[in-house]
């Protein structure tokens, strides 16, 4: 009797790849909310540093980068969700498996590779 065996890996996510991912996304959960802690503080300009300008200038960029942190945060926060409602790694698209290697390097993935560039994509 010969066996063949299916090859999985690439979008099989078993228990210890869970883990390492959930904890991964704990990892970015804490640094995006040190980030805001840390952007929420008063912009204090150093003496000489180019006076009122230069602190309007440094407001601006910590609006941007909080804006940016709460929205990496936001995914975060729905993918660990989607842990534990059991839905995590399903395509919010297609409904397939997202590529275990894109969970790799983004947790937080929604879409598959496929849906993901044809999102971006449209017009």
């Amino acid at each position: 009797m010969i066996h063949h065996t299916v090859d999985h890996s690439s979008t099989h996510l078993s228990a210890e790849d869970l883990a390492a991912l959930r904890e991964n996304l704990h990892e970015q959960r804490r640094f995006r909310q040190e980030q805001l802690g840390r952007l929420a503080r008063p912009v204090t300009p150093r003496a000489g540093a180019g006076g009122p300008r230069q602190a309007a200038a440094q407001i601006e960029v910590r609006v941007e980068l909080a804006a940016s942190a709460r929205m990496v945060l936001t995914d975060v926060e729905a993918a660990l969700r989607r842990m534990a409602e059991g839905s995590y790694g399903a395509c919010h698209l297609c409904r397939r498996p997202v590529e275990r290697e894109r969970l790799v390097i983004v947790p937080q993935a929604r879409y598959c590779a496929r849906c993901q560039q044809v999102k971006e994509t449209a017009p």
